[in-house]
């Protein structure tokens, strides 16, 4: 359960790294990412897209 937990929090910090590069092909502005203004800064937090691309990278690796 912890490997879990912390693979998720990796996914989540690689994915807000990334985010302004992914959202030139859509990623990021998923039903489920959420975008959070908090004291002048913005946070964006995709879930939908980190499930999205676990699934997407999960089909690949069973293909090859």
């Amino acid at each position: 359960m912890l490997k879990w937990v912390l693979a998720v929090a990796i996914a989540l910090m690689v994915l807000t790294a990334l985010s302004p590069w992914l959202s030139k092909f859509g990623l990021g502005r998923l039903p489920g990412d959420f975008t959070v203004r908090y004291k002048g800064r913005l946070y964006h937090l995709p879930f939908a897209t980190t499930i999205v691309l676990s699934l997407a990278l999960t089909l690949l690796a069973r293909l090859l």
